[in-house]
């Protein structure tokens, strides 16, 4: 079961390390519900898209540039898991090839709009199919999301 922030840093124990795949439209709520998660999930590390596609100066939104940005958060996160932490990305992860390759362990879309400022995004996204919570406005309770995070676990 993963573990909340306590007053006693209760975290994790290697077997509830976790891969969660916060994703959705840019503008979606994607990075305000990933920080919100990580001020209650112990022994986290957050991964937002910006910040890793910062470091690696990798700018390029093409199909082939969502993959590989898809690839990098993916092996970044696979890392954080095999050292016993869970590893939070938010991302957009477009096309279900991108979901592929990020393969979560949990994933959240967040369907909170119909479209984005970016019009070459939403001619590319594809409504996901599978994922295990699917948050569809801005109400949402973040302790509930944690219990069903915990019940994947």
């Amino acid at each position: 079961m993963l573990s909340l922030r306590s007053p006693d840093n209760i975290t994790n124990s290697d077997e509830d390390a976790m891969k969660i795949l916060v994703m959705g439209l840019p503008g979606a709520g994607k990075t305000t519900l990933a920080e919100q998660l990580h001020k209650k999930l112990g022994n986290c590390t957050w991964l937002n898209a910006d910040e890793v596609r910062k470091q690696a100066d990798d700018w390029d939104f093409s199909e082939e540039g969502r993959l590989r940005q898809a690839r990098r958060m993916g092996s970044f996160a696979d890392e954080l898991v095999a050292q016993g932490k869970t590893a939070l990305c938010d991302f957009v992860a477009p096309t279900a090839a991108t979901r592929g390759e990020f393969n979560a362990d949990f994933t959240i879309w967040l369907d909170t709009i119909d479209e984005s400022r970016f019009a070459d995004t939403n001619a590319l996204f594809e409504w996901p199919t599978a994922f295990d919570l699917r948050i569809a406005d801005w109400n949402y309770d973040v302790d509930a999301i944690l219990e069903k995070l915990s019940e994947k676990n």
